[in-house]
């Protein structure tokens, strides 16, 4: 553990398979830790960034799906990512927010029709139904649908067909991928809106990290990052766990919810200067920015400079895992778009090797076939 006594940080030696050694490779190991050898960013001339399936590979099932997470490995995803919510009874499960009207057809199902009420989540209110007023054997009744289906009409032809996966089932599906692959299939949970839960008395916390020690994902050379929002809940978790943490960001003027209820006016964009970097580098092993963060987006939609960000974070030990890449032209900037219509796929794979090039050490993509497609193709 960090504090105390300071742990050592994404050592990329051990028994993790070549590509996710390499990959961690060159992230190089993360921050220095006093008496604790450092990496550096760079490392092995062969080593590749990480492609991470964002929700599995949402761009072609719904999210947060056994499917999605199957096809996203399948497709050459070296990493799925569960955002976690709980249950009524304390269960994780995956679900990208846990108001779940978008993603299941609970609004269709009129046993469940009292369960609708307006929360205060994270500072916003909310209508709909939540996770935590579900037991897991109700919400196992439930089907998943496609979230976006206006972007993603294709997708809907599968509502309906899956259920709301437990966190335990994700870890089951990476583990019979990882046999039947030959590749460790790493995790990348997210945990949603943990102050929030807290509050209401189903911290995510100990279910995550005995779920992680049940799969021997708790240490550092095993095939598993934790990534938030808030910083108090990777803070919690440093001092519990050897998984290497992500610290997420959002928009550079907002605020991780857990500083503003403190009253601490630190923003994001605070947390991405130089010395923001090395603050977080004390509890986190990465920073998982928006794609803005690296590369700013023009008035006119078109690609602004390169910022340093990449550099700053490699200076402050910190791996950078950008998000989120999708091949529809609304999502690219200006000048990869292929015409007018916002859900046309666009020149995607021009935009991958950008930040391929300017030394990402892994991303975020709804259609991982495309990032395994442009990082193959350097």
């Amino acid at each position: 553990m960090r504090n105390p006594p300071p742990r050592a940080r994404l050592l990329a030696a051990g028994a993790l398979t070549t590509l996710l050694v390499t990959a961690l490779a060159t992230a190089g190991a993360v921050a220095n830790r006093p008496g604790k050898e450092r990496g550096k960013p760079g490392g092995s001339a062969d080593a590749r960034p990480l492609v991470i399936g964002h929700r599995g590979a949402a761009g072609y099932r719904p999210e947060h799906t056994l499917a999605s997470y199957e096809l996203a490995a399948r497709m050459g995803a070296d990493f799925i990512e569960p955002d976690l919510v709980s249950t009524k009874d304390g269960v994780l499960v995956a679900r990208h927010e846990n108001e779940i009207s978008a993603t299941t057809d609970v609004a269709d199902r009129p046993e469940f029709a009292d369960r609708r009420t307006t929360k205060t989540v994270d500072g916003v209110a909310l209508t709909g139904w939540f996770t935590e007023d579900f037991t897991l054997a109700e919400l196992k009744t439930l089907r998943a649908k496609e979230r976006i289906p206006e972007v993603r009409q294709r997708n809907t032809i599968y509502d309906g067909r899956f259920e709301v996966p437990t966190f335990d089932e994700v870890l089951d599906l990476r583990r019979r991928l990882s046999r039947e692959l030959g590749r460790e299939i790493g995790v990348y949970p997210e945990t949603k809106h943990p102050t929030y839960f807290r509050s209401i008395g189903l911290a995510l916390e100990r279910p995550l990290v005995r779920a992680l020690r049940g799969e021997r994902l708790d240490r550092r050379r095993s095939p598993a990052f934790v990534q938030s929002f808030e910083t108090r809940n990777l803070r919690m978790l440093d001092r519990r766990i050897d998984t290497p943490l992500v610290q997420l960001y959002g928009s550079p003027t907002s605020q991780p919810f857990d500083l503003r209820s403190r009253g601490r006016n630190r923003t994001y964009g605070d947390l991405a200067t130089p010395r923001g970097l090395r603050r977080v580098s004390r509890y986190a092993d990465g920073v998982g920015p928006p794609k803005g963060y690296i590369v700013p987006r023009n008035p006119d939609g078109s690609s602004g400079s390169p910022t340093s960000f990449v550099d700053d974070a490699h200076h402050a030990g910190l791996v950078v895992h950008p998000y989120t890449f999708r091949n529809e032209n609304q999502f690219l900037p200006l000048e990869l778009r292929s015409s007018a219509d916002p859900n046309a796929y666009g020149d995607a794979i021009s935009e991958y090797e950008q930040f391929f090039a300017l030394g990402v050490d892994g991303l975020f993509s709804d259609n991982p076939d495309t990032a395994v497609e442009a990082r193959e193709g350097r």
